[in-house]
This record gives structure tokens, C-alpha cells and sequence, in this order.
């Protein structure tokens, strides 16, 4: 796709496989709104973002390799993915996420995916007499396409049924452990829930994609911060009630998207040690959240 459409690996995987990957965030967070446990979702998104900057994109590196940086990315696309990661951190100031902010997410949403894709339009051509809509819809209409989609339709389905397991489970546990549901989404099911990006960011590690590594990072993030939980606030507004609830969380997503901007913009890589480093702050982070509940 992005051979053919000239927009270049990282806009495409930041956008398609970036919400693929964020699926588990977004069926969780879903059910979670609908059981009126809102604070779950704004948990696993805290978490899953904290664990895409240190876990996975650690330990893509400390198991794939060097992950070499291209483009112009430590540029403007680093900033517009750091200011709407940050935007619900910033709304919840108020210790609530009220449907008005779902939409200020949403909208950031759109904002950064038109931002990124302008930048790369100039790259686009045309290919002959067909544009890229048509010739999806065209290969969509195909026999093994159709079934490629009942596998798909499936695949959500089970998401689907595992999200309700995965919330029903959670509130037992924190009401079993006795301790907040916030902190149960954001270290057990945050860890879950990024699995897929990081199988994903070891093997084009391994196979020398670095755009689509850190297209599928940094999308991901985007993704949760304002796509998902937009959509969770509009169902069931989030509220906090105190700030320490998600302080640590808050502040660790700084310290960690920090270095992690510093260690690729030195030498514009990622080593093996660097990988590291991001991995043990993950860990530090998780025993300090279990320690002070």
C-alpha cells in the first residue's frame, strides 16, 4: 500500500496498522464505557502508551536491533504526536473527561491525521485511469478478499467477547485486591493490550522497516490518547478523583517520550542499551504504582 499510493511506510502504518494494533485498547475501552467503568479505559490508555514508549519500542530494539530514524520525523510529526498524547492528561485537569473533551479528542484525531498525510501528498501520484479507492473496492469484490473479511468479522467478534471477559475480570480483581480500577488497567491490561505492537515492532526490526516501527509506535499512541478515549468519554464522561490517582502515570509519559526523543535525535537511532534503559523505566514505573496502592 505504500509502494503503490507514494505517501511512504510511515504515514501508511501510522494510520492503518496503528488502529489495528489499538484494537484491543479501543474494544476494552468500549466496554468498559458501557459498564460504566470508564476509569478501566482511561487506565489501559495511560498504560498502553507509557508501555508503547518504553516496552515496545525497547524491546524492538534490545531484541531486533538498532532501529535507525528517516525522514524528518524528530520534527513535526514527533511534536504533534507528544502535544495529542498529552491533550487528555491536559483536559483531565479539571479531574473529568466530559463528553465536550471526547470531541476535542476526536478532533485532534482528524487534525493529526490530515497533518501527516499533507506532508506526504506531494509524494502521491496517480496510476493509470484507476485511483487507490477503486482498486480496493475492486479487489475487495474478489472471492478470497470476501473470505480474507468473514476471518476479519471474526477476529472482532472474538475481540469483542475477550473485552467483556477482560472488564469483568479487571473490576473483580481491584475490588479483590482493593485497590483502584485505574491501576489495574494500566499495568495488567495495559501490558496485554500492546502485545500486538510489539510482535509487530520486532519483526520489521528484523526485517529493516524502521518507518513502519515507528509509524505503528507513534500512531498507537495518537490513537489511544485521542481516538479511543474520545470514544469512551462521548459513552460515559471519565472522573477522577484525585490527582494522584494518575500522577505517576502522567509524569512517567513525559520522562519516558523525553528520553526516548533524546535518544533518537543524538544520533538519530536506537540502541540496543538505549532499548534497554526505556525497558527498566517501564518496570520502575510498575513497582512504584504497586507500592504506593
Amino acid at each position: 500500500m505504500a509502494t503503490r499510493t507514494r505517501l511512504g511506510q510511515f504515514a501508511i502504518t501510522e494510520l492503518f496498522l496503528a488502529l489495528a494494533t489499538s484494537l484491543p485498547e479501543f474494544f476494552v475501552g468500549i466496554t468498559a464505557a458501557l459498564k460504566q467503568t470508564p476509569a478501566l479505559s482511561l487506565g489501559n490508555v495511560l498504560g498502553a502508551n507509557i508501555a508503547n514508549l518504553s516496552l515496545v519500542i525497547g524491546g524492538g530494539a534490545l531484541i531486533g536491533g538498532t532501529i535507525f530514524v528517516q525522514g524528518n520525523l524528530l520534527g513535526r510529526d514527533i511534536l504533534y504526536t507528544l502535544l495529542t498524547g498529552s491533550a487528555p492528561l491536559i483536559l483531565l485537569l479539571d479531574k473529568n473527561l466530559s463528553r465536550v473533551d471526547g470531541l476535542i479528542l476526536l478532533f485532534l484525531y482528524g487534525f493529526y491525521q490530515v497533518n501527516i498525510f499533507r506532508g506526504r501528498e506531494k509524494n502521491k501520484v496517480e496510476v493509470e485511469n484507476e485511483g487507490f479507492v477503486q482498486r480496493l473496492l475492486r479487489r475487495l469484490n474478489h472471492r478470497s478478499a470476501k473470505r480474507e473479511i468473514g476471518w476479519i468479522f471474526l477476529g472482532v467478534a472474538i475481540l469483542l467477547f475477550s473485552a467483556d471477559m477482560i472488564v469483568r475480570f479487571s473490576v473483580s480483581l481491584a475490588t479483590l485486591l482493593n485497590v483502584p480500577v485505574l491501576l489495574v488497567g494500566l499495568i495488567l491490561i495495559s501490558i496485554g493490550t500492546t502485545l500486538p505492537e510489539l510482535v509487530f515492532g520486532i519483526e520489521a526490526v528484523k526485517q529493516h522497516q524502521p518507518g513502519m516501527v515507528l509509524g505503528n509506535l507513534l500512531g498507537s499512541i495518537v490513537a489511544n490518547a485521542t481516538l479511543i478515549i474520545g470514544t469512551v468519554a462521548l459513552i460515559c464522561p471519565v472522573e477522577v478523583v484525585a490527582f494522584d490517582e494518575y500522577l505517576l502515570a502522567t509524569l512517567t509519559f513525559f520522562v519516558v517520550f523525553g528520553s526516548f526523543y533524546l535518544f533518537t535525535s543524538s544520533k538519530r537511532r536506537l540502541d540496543r542499551w538505549e532499548g534497554a534503559v526505556l525497558i527498566i523505566f517501564y518496570f520502575l514505573f510498575a513497582f512504584a504504582e504497586f507500592f504506593r496502592s
